[in-house]
């Protein structure tokens, strides 16, 4: 089996600061998706909690078309929120996005790096890639 490593060389962080890992990871079938924060060319994008978690997925989802993945080969999302309150508009994103097919999921409150008010990654799988 081998690994396939997707932006390897670093993305571009808060301040242009340079990110020591990948995007993404593919072995086996699997791609793990790092965690994608509401951010364009480095920059935290500003916006309400829907806005923020839109952003945040369609990140991960660019990530994921470049290796070949769709939202239908997604099994598993972590999620990271700045504050509990948000944890309902959250979920109307969420459904909105992955309707009739939820993959499974843990979601938590934590203080994140960046000031931003949600992080989510992505585990896909596709069984003809393993």
């Amino acid at each position: 089996m081998s690994i396939k490593r997707y932006g390897a060389e670093g993305g571009v962080g808060t301040g242009g600061q340079r990110l020591p890992f990948s995007r993404a990871v593919e072995a086996g079938g699997w791609l793990k998706v790092s965690g994608q924060t509401p951010m364009t060319n480095g920059e935290v994008v500003e916006g309400g909690i829907i806005e923020q978690s839109r952003l945040a997925f369609e990140n991960c989802f660019a990530i994921a078309r470049e290796a070949g993945y769709g939202v239908e080969d997604v099994v598993h999302v972590t999620v990271v929120l700045t504050d509990a309150r948000y944890f309902q508009s959250f979920n109307k994103v969420f459904a909105e996005i992955f309707q009739d097919n939820p993959p499974a999921r843990i979601c938590s409150v934590q203080d994140l790096v960046v000031d931003c008010k949600v992080e989510v990654d992505l585990t896909c799988y596709r069984a003809d890639r393993a």
